[in-house]
């Protein structure tokens, strides 16, 4: 795909679910990849999948709520490839629970991963991107960003608030850099395991289990975000089960 091959792609998020079948796509492509997650362990394992597969990988422990963090996988970019073309927005939180449980310590957590580390990134990506004078965020929203349901109210405040910046992004961005935002629907990740509400949990989880699609069905849209030529910007991609409402 010459739309990929030898672009240099940092991910959050990259350990498990959408960020790991994204990174594998991409570098099956030809893709070099930062990967970035806090679980060392898993990304040491990842990239080394990678490697074995002929692919270029290279990985560093990112928490997204920090911004030295960031900085620091851009920085792993440039040092090791020599750029940065894409920058991932993929780490999220999704503690659901009802308004009136008051669990506001996971409040905060969603806001301070969903939102001040999108923001993180685009700190730390941006000043490079201007500098090459070409670079794509791609950031992961939700469909919860165009639907709120019970439980969801916070969750889907900060993806709200995430398809919000980047649509600020997109317009500020000029006709150098590109701006694309996936939703995904229910996809068959540990995402409900994530709700300390023992209802709450059981309910997303029967829902993943009955239609829920596979996580490389996001990682399909991110690549076909970035394969486009420089002049194409792909600005949203929704993608949920054929039986999600």
């Amino acid at each position: 795909m010459p739309g990929l091959d030898g672009k240099v792609v940092a991910i959050t998020g990259a350990g498990s679910g959408i960020g790991e079948a994204t990174a594998l796509l991409l570098a099956e492509r030809g893709a070099r990849l930062v990967l970035g997650a806090r679980r060392s362990e898993r990304l040491a394992d990842l990239a080394g999948r990678i490697g074995k597969a002929g692919g270029a990988a290279v990985h560093i422990r990112t928490d997204v709520t920090r911004r030295d963090d960031l900085h620091a996988l851009v920085a792993l970019a440039r040092e090791r490839f020599g750029r940065l073309d894409v920058l991932v927005s993929n780490a999220g939180a999704g503690t659901i629970s009802p308004l009136d449980d008051l669990r506001v310590d996971e409040w905060d957590q969603m806001v301070d991963v969903n939102i001040k580390g999108v923001l993180h990134g685009i700190g730390a990506a941006l000043p490079v991107f201007r500098a090459q004078g070409t670079g794509h965020f791609i950031t992961t929203a939700s469909t919860a960003a165009f639907r709120i349901v019970p439980a969801m109210a916070v969750y889907a405040g900060t993806k709200f608030a995430v398809r919000a910046i980047c649509e600020g992004l997109r317009q500020e961005a000029g006709d150098s850099l590109r701006v694309t935002t996936v939703s995904p629907g229910a996809v068959a990740t540990g995402f409900a395991d994530a709700s300390t509400n023992p209802e709450v949990r059981a309910r997303i989880a029967e829902m993943r289990d009955r239609i829920a699609i596979p996580p490389e069905a996001i990682a399909r849209a991110v690549a076909f975000a970035i394969e486009q030529p420089a002049t194409v910007d792909v600005n949203e991609i929704v993608v949920r089960p054929t039986a999600q409402n």
